[in-house]
């Protein structure tokens, strides 16, 4: 006894699961060059790029990033460069979940989301390692709190879209991702200030 109906069915799928796309890696690359300077994309253009991380695929399952994990480290980088506890940590909430080897669409990596461009300048020789993330990106961030003066807000739009881009706009910018960081990251300050 012949089943077309279910045949038919079967074939339907097996069309189906044939269109859903391969999941895509964001593979980091770097190399570098005679002076010294690193080098970090995602699309190399040259054979001297040798692959940084492999980006692993994620099972489904989420796991859960131990929020109390890097305190201690957030201690001695809040107090090295004069930063509130609670505003570091909010900051690596909203950056990373609290996920060391997080990297972002746009290359940002680790705790704190650096990004590739400020991993030299930070003096962060891996931007993986939690301390050295956690140091480097509370230093930028205390630069971005002296260079406008204290202004909380605009601090944390620099911190997310850069400082180009609030100098242009002389306030938080127009963008829907930079204004809802800010925001984020002010719920989870006062979160982690109540204790």
């Amino acid at each position: 006894m012949r089943f077309p109906v279910m045949t038919g069915f079967w074939v339907y799928t097996g069309v189906l699961l044939l269109l859903i796309p391969p999941p895509l890696l964001a593979d980091i690359y770097m190399y570098r060059d005679e002076n010294g300077v690193l080098h970090f994309t995602n699309v190399p253009t040259s054979p001297k790029y040798e692959v940084y991380v492999r980006e692993r695929i994620r099972k489904k399952t989420r796991v859960r990033n131990d929020p109390k994990k890097y305190d201690h480290y957030i201690t001695r980088a809040s107090r090295r460069h004069g930063v509130s506890f609670s505003l570091v940590k909010a900051i690596i909430k909203a950056e990373s979940d609290f996920n060391p080897k997080a990297v972002s669409k746009k290359g940002a990596m680790g705790l704190m989301q650096i990004m590739p461009e400020n991993v030299r300048p930070l003096r962060i020789r891996d931007p993986f390692d939690p301390w050295d993330n956690i140091l480097g990106g509370t230093r930028y961030f205390k630069e971005m709190l002296k260079r406008y003066r204290g202004k909380l807000d605009l601090a944390l739009a620099a911190y997310n879209a850069g400082p180009t881009a609030v100098d242009q706009y002389n306030s938080i910018p127009p963008y829907p991702e930079t204004r809802q960081y800010v925001k984020k990251v002010m719920r989870f300050y006062r979160a982690y200030e109540k204790g």
